[in-house]
């Protein structure tokens, strides 16, 4: 067992490293839902998780983050022009983008004044496009394990906000009419050690830990090792994307 306690105490600061990826076929679609493809601006960036799939696809790609560090923690940045704003008050002119993204950070700003804002800065026939995900998905019997964790355990240490992501944004309503996109979802193949480094890194199993002097994930390894087997053994995770999408000019 002396391997396997090794490979479950990993732990990790550097979120990035259990960050997955969101699917190329996302990007390919916004592209084609766009009548031009000349420039595409992403909101609320943090480090272009979904910046720099656009680069392939539009012309010129901006991007913009409340906090100017995040903005400069990738390497990967190339030539997206990248600038510190608000979302609600974007230096941008109107009509400039063709695209408007927002990945998992609409619930921060979901106010009439951001939507107004969005409105201005894209173009008559310009896109918006917010996506969100909540639990992954693994197999009925794990999810259960790791919904208990999210759903009682952690209850009431999850930020402002969150109800709004595990309700897939259908909370949030927006002042135009909406699309139904294709289904998409995140997907990526992990071993246990990965996915305890991945809830452990979420924000309220940290204030949990800080609150209780404990790490709640630690209290579910036992369990989640039963019903996972081999601990270096690869299952499929998968994230179901969730959106609030359409042409504000419209």
């Amino acid at each position: 067992m002396g391997d396997s306690v090794r490979l479950f105490s990993i732990r990790s600061n550097d979120y990035a490293q259990f960050r997955p990826s969101y699917p190329d076929s996302l990007f390919d679609w916004l592209a084609e839902q766009c009548r031009q493809t000349r420039y595409a601006l992403d909101v609320a960036a943090g480090t272009g998780q979904a910046t720099l799939p656009l680069l392939a696809r539009f012309d010129r790609v901006v991007a913009c983050d409340a906090s100017s560090d995040q903005l400069t923690g990738s390497s990967g940045w190339r030539s997206v022009q990248r600038f510190a704003a608000q979302a609600e008050r974007l230096p941008l002119r109107d009509g400039l983008a063709d695209l408007l993204v927002v990945a998992q950070a609409l619930h921060w700003f979901a106010t009439p004044t951001f939507f107004a804002e969005a409105k201005r800065v894209l173009a008559p026939d310009g896109l918006f496009c917010a996506w969100c995900y909540s639990l992954l998905q693994i197999d009925p019997m794990l999810d259960a394990v790791i919904t208990r964790l999210h759903g009682e355990t952690l209850k009431g240490y999850w930020p402002r906000g969150r109800a709004s992501v595990d309700a897939g944004y259908s909370d949030i309503q927006a002042p135009f009419e909406t699309i139904e996109p294709p289904q998409f979802a995140i997907e990526t193949h992990w071993n246990l050690p990965q996915l305890l480094g991945y809830l452990r890194t979420w924000s309220a199993v940290r204030q949990w830990q800080q609150t209780n002097g404990r790490d709640p994930v630690a209290q579910l390894e036992p369990e989640l090792a039963r019903l996972w087997g081999d601990p270096a053994g690869q299952r499929r995770i998968r994230w179901p994307l969730h959106f609030l999408t359409g042409y504000p000019g419209r």
